[in-house]
């Protein structure tokens, strides 16, 4: 799917921020392994979220999505069924690492698989450390990416996992060893990426039944033997989806109102409000949101994003868009590890729209540029198609989007609320 976007001098008017895609996993999971009915108001509908509830269905577990604003959850108590086919997470990060543990938490044997990129996301950490808690995991390659084969056994015990990892094995990890027969340890190697993620798992956990002790993020200490109870989850608006709409307004000059933003919640992309003040613009908090102001003058920044990786692309387009001094992303190094080495790939596409950088390993340097229309390739990466069709609203020229239906694995009412903002983007009939 191609969009063809224009330059727009202009957005006003008013979306609503849909539900937190982490949130609305680690809901449906949770709900999943307690003993009777949780329900999730407000949920994501996007590819993600359906290929976990795909999955989770396998494991016997029946769900209710009848009412699009809150759906319900039939947990069995962890007394999961006998999967009948490959356990396929398509191209849902949480969803593999969740799966992972569940199956090896469950006394039988799956396989465990999903799309090309997902087959090339890092597992061999996870792997690793439910074989010592007891699991039989092999990945079918031999190099600790999917595909895999799960045979269950998890007991509790110890092991040992890097940093750099731990934002992902949390979710299946934390439950299923809460579960497990025995106590648990895991101990972190290095400092960890994404602290916020982390901290959403612990404290929906907790809301849920499930005590972890956090030691500083170094340290985890998991009781067994706990009951996951049934729970009424109320997803918030997903500051990371809101990050596109919002910068779009600062670097148009606009004024639009995004509903449903608390900046109170785990998301580490609630600091979007400083990092827009600090442009610049003016960020008003109301009762259920944020009203955004933007400027003709923005300026450039630092910008700390080891928490926020996956807003490295549009962190870049507000570099751009600066008209006075450089913007320097730091701790960027998490964005390599994605549906695709996301630094790199926004600078490659920004490029060549005639964006200026200087990409470091852990670094990124965005110079103010004057940008022109251009067709880029969105390779399969919703972030880096939202953050470059933001980009083409500036260029002198229209802009070409590729791949522009990957919006539908985070943020599947991208181009109707852009639109309804007012940008000049229309969708392409290409037969190919």
């Amino acid at each position: 799917m191609k969009f063809l976007v224009n330059n727009t001098p202009e957005l006003k008017g008013s979306i609503m921020i849909p539900g937190n895609k982490s949130g609305t996993a680690r809901a449906l999971i949770f709900g999943a392994m307690g003993d009777g009915i949780t329900t999730v108001t407000n949920p994501l509908h996007n590819i993600d979220t359906y290929s976990i509830i795909d999955c989770l269905r396998q494991f016997g577990i029946e769900f209710d999505l009848s009412d699009d604003n809150r759906w319900i959850v039939y947990g069995k108590g962890g007394k999961l069924e006998q999967p009948k086919n490959v356990l396929d997470v398509g191209n849902s990060g949480t969803g593999l690492y969740a799966m992972i543990a569940l199956a090896a938490f469950f006394p039988g044997a799956n396989v465990i698989s999903g799309d090309y990129q997902i087959c090339y996301r890092p597992a061999g950490p996870e792997i690793d450390g439910l074989n010592k808690m007891g699991a039989h995991i092999l990945s079918t390659r031999n190099n600790g990416l999917a595909p895999l084969y799960v045979e269950g056994g998890l007991k509790g015990g110890s092991c040992t996992m890097p940093g750099h990892n731990s934002q992902w094995f949390n979710v299946g990890m934390f439950l299923c060893c809460a579960l497990a027969e025995n106590d648990s340890e895991i101990t972190i190697e290095g400092a960890p990426y994404e602290k916020p993620y982390i901290d959403m798992s612990i404290g929906m956990l907790k809301e849920v039944g499930i005590e972890i002790e956090n030691h500083d993020y170094k340290k985890y200490v998991i009781r067994g033997r706990q009951k996951v109870n049934p729970t009424d989850f109320v997803i918030p608006g997903d500051w990371g989806s809101s990050g596109y709409p919002t910068v779009a307004t600062a670097i148009t000059g606009s004024t639009a109102t995004f509903h449903n933003l608390d900046p109170n919640t785990y998301a580490g992309e609630r600091q979007n409000i400083e990092v827009l003040r600090n442009a610049g613009c003016t960020v008003d908090i109301i009762d259920d949101g944020i009203v955004v102001k933007g400027s003709d003058h923005l300026v450039g920044q630092e910008i700390d994003c080891i928490g926020t990786p996956d807003a490295v692309p549009i962190y870049a387009v507000l570099g751009l868009a600066a008209k006075e001094g450089k913007t320097v992303l730091n701790n960027i190094a998490a964005s390599r590890l994605k549906e695709t080495d996301r630094t790199h790939t926004i600078v490659t596409e920004l490029t060549k729209m005639g964006g200026h950088f200087e990409e470091e390993d852990n670094r990124l340097v965005i110079y103010p540029s004057k940008l022109h229309g251009t067709f880029i390739d969105g390779h399969h990466d919703h972030r880096i198609v939202m953050a470059a069709t933001i980009a083409a609203l500036i260029a002198e020229g229209p802009s070409i989007i590729d791949n522009a239906e990957y919006v539908g694995v985070s943020y599947p009412e991208f181009f109707d609320h852009m639109k309804a903002l007012g940008a000049n983007i229309e969708k392409l009939d290409i037969v190919k």
